[in-house]
C-alpha cells in the first residue's frame, strides 16, 4: 500500500544530545498509526519534523509525496494538525468557530460557511446549533477541534493526545470520529498515553525508545510477541503464592521471559496455545497441595507488550506520550 509518510534515518540533536537516532517509519495511506513511548523517547519532535515545525538534521522525510525540507509550504497544504490544547474560541458556537477556521484558510464567504456545514456533519455535530462552545462535554470539543483541523481536508491528519483528560463517553466520541475520517480515506498519525486507544484506532503501532524505534507492527504482532496468553490464577495461601508461580509457569510451557509476577495471592504466567493448558496447570497446583480460587485466561494486553518493549516493568499502563 503506497506510504503517506516515509521516514529514512531521520536524526535531530539539540546541542551535544540527540534526540532521533535513525528513525524509520512508513504509515500507509488510510491508516492510522499509533507513535508510542515514554518521555523523552523522542514522539514530539517527530511529530514537530513531520508537520514543518522543525527541521531534521539528518535522513529524508516526505509527508503526503512532499519532502518535508525542500517544500514544507507544500507539506502544509496537504496536513492537518491537532495539538493537545483547545484551538477553539469558547465564545462561539461550532459552526461560528469553523468559518472562522475557514476564512483563516482564506476560503471566501459562502465557500467558509459550506465548509463548516460539511466539517459539522462529518464529526456529528450538525446538531449543535448556536451553543457557545463553553458549554459543550470534554469530547464535544474535542471532535470540534479535530473538525477545525479538516478546513483544508488533509490527506495526513496529526493528533497530538487527542483524548487526554477526557471521561470515558468523551473518548469513545473522539474514537468515533477518528475511525469516521480513516473510512473516508484520511491518514492519522497519533500520539496518545493510552495503550486501549492505540489497540482500538492502530492499525499499526511504531514504539520509540530513547530516539530510536524499538518495537513496530500492528497490535496484534506487538502481543504476540510478548508471549500470546496470559493464565491469572488466585491462590488460597500467600505464603506459597511465588511457589505457585514457579509450578505454574513450568507447566504452562509458556515463552521464555522474567519470572510470573506475584501480588498477594494473585499469580500471572504467560501459556503456551494448547488444548487443556488450564486444566493442566491447576491439577499441578492441587497435586502440589496449593488450592486455586479464581482462574482466569486472557490474551495478552497491548500494555504488557510496551512495558516488556521498552524495559520498564514498574511503569504505569497510561504512557505519557
Amino acid at each position: 500500500m503506497e506510504a503517506a509518510v516515509q521516514v529514512r534515518g531521520l536524526t535531530k540533536r539539540y546541542g551535544d544530545r540527540v534526540v532521533l537516532d535513525g528513525v524509520d517509519l512508513d504509515v500507509a495511506s488510510g491508516s492510522v498509526c499509533a507513535l508510542l513511548g515514554p518521555n523523552g523517547a523522542g514522539k514530539t519532535t517527530t511529530v514537530r519534523v513531520l508537520t514543518t515545525l522543525l527541521r531534521p538534521d539528518g535522513g529524508r522525510v516526505e509527508v503526503a509525496g512532499v519532502d518535508v525540507r525542500a517544500h514544507p509550504r507544500e507539506v502544509r497544504r496537504r496536513i492537518g494538525l491537532v495539538g493537545q490544547q483547545p484551538a477553539v474560541d469558547d465564545v462561539l458556537g461550532a459552526r461560528e468557530n469553523l468559518v472562522l477556521f475557514s476564512r483563516l484558510h482564506h476560503l471566501d464567504r459562502r465557500a467558509a460557511r459550506r465548509r463548516a456545514g460539511e466539517l459539522l456533519e462529518l464529526v456529528g455535530l450538525a446538531d449543535t446549533g448556536s451553543k457557545p462552545v463553553r458549554q459543550f462535554s470534554g469530547g464535544i470539543r474535542r471532535r470540534l477541534d479535530i473538525a477545525a483541523g479538516l478546513v483544508l481536508a488533509p490527506q495526513v491528519l496529526f493528533l497530538d493526545e487527542p483524548t487526554t483528560g477526557l471521561d470515558p463517553a468523551g473518548r469513545r466520541d473522539v474514537w468515533e470520529a477518528v475511525r469516521a475520517l480513516v473510512a473516508g480515506g484520511t491518514t492519522v498519525l497519533l500520539t496518545t498515553q493510552y495503550l486501549e486507544e492505540a489497540e482500538q484506532l492502530a492499525d499499526d503501532v511504531c514504539v520509540l525508545d530513547g530516539g530510536r524505534v524499538a518495537a513496530r507492527g500492528t497490535p496484534r504482532e506487538l502481543t504476540a510477541a510478548v508471549g500470546g496468553d496470559r493464565l491469572e490464577l488466585v491462590v488460597d495461601d500467600p505464603a506459597r503464592a511465588t511457589e505457585a508461580a514457579d509450578l505454574a509457569g513450568r507447566v504452562a510451557s509458556g515463552p521464555p521471559g522474567p519470572p510470573p509476577p506475584v501480588r498477594g495471592t494473585r499469580v500471572t504466567v504467560a501459556v503456551a496455545r494448547r488444548p487443556g493448558v488450564v486444566g493442566d496447570v491447576v491439577r499441578a497446583l492441587d497435586g502440589a497441595g496449593i488450592g486455586v480460587d479464581d482462574v482466569l485466561l486472557r490474551p495478552a494486553t497491548l500494555d504488557e507488550a510496551y512495558l516488556r518493549i521498552t524495559g520498564r516493568p514498574d511503569q504505569r499502563t497510561e504512557v505519557p506520550a
